[in-house]
């Protein structure tokens, strides 16, 4: 039977039918929010949305360019789209039964709160070390009892054996913490992917965990 001819609650009801019975309803109720929406936030929003998480939140003041589209998740006809719209609907098309909210806005130290309020769990996914400094800062400093889920170090290719994931508290941080964006060794698809999407287990961990306290 075609999609168009079956009713919104049966399609959602297939759509999450081989999910663990048990898990499903903690990831619906689940809120996480991600801080940039490029490599890393473009693809750990898609792999929350294909697991079923209930709400993202995604803020990026950015728009697509063309030298985006070798890791992140956007295509040729949405370069120079804002990219949040351009992720939200890109999400709506693999996942529709999940409330998406994208916000196209530059994230400072006063509306790190604001914006994320409703999170459970935030996703560090920017570039530049000052502004992983700044928002690692201010969330811990604002919501202590939330996890934070930073990435360091994912540039190049090969090596996996070296990425990792470390705790300090409620911080996490997923890669090698060591490779840096340098001529001839740029961020890379497979490498991006790879921890864009620990940072989307561990959030589906995290959650999981935290309800079955």
């Amino acid at each position: 039977m075609p999609a168009s001819n079956r009713s919104v609650k049966t399609l959602e009801k297939e759509f999450f039918a081989k999910h663990d019975p048990d898990i499903l309803p903690i990831l619906r109720a689940g809120v996480v929010g991600i801080a940039g929406a490029g490599g890393l936030g473009s693809n750990a929003a898609l792999a929350l949305a294909r697991a079923g998480i209930g709400k993202l939140i995604i803020a990026d003041s950015d728009r697509i360019e063309i030298t985006n589209l070798n890791r992140q998740q956007y295509t040729w006809s949405q370069i120079g789209k804002i990219k949040v719209k351009a992720l939200v609907a890109n999400l709506r098309k693999v996942n529709p039964f999940s409330d998406y909210v994208g916000i196209h806005r530059r994230i400072t130290r006063t509306n790190v709160a604001a914006i994320f309020a409703e999170a459970d769990i935030l996703i560090e996914a920017f570039d530049r070390a000052d502004q992983k400094q700044m928002l690692i800062e201010t969330w811990i400093a604002r919501f202590p009892d939330r996890p934070i889920i930073a990435a360091s170090g994912l540039s190049g290719f090969g090596e996996n054996r070296k990425i990792g994931q470390r705790r300090i508290g409620d911080l996490y941080i997923c890669g090698d913490e060591a490779s840096e964006p340098r001529p001839g060794i740029s961020p890379m698809a497979p490498r991006v992917g790879i921890v864009a999407n620990m940072q989307a287990n561990l959030a589906i961990e995290l959650l999981v965990r935290r309800a079955k306290k």
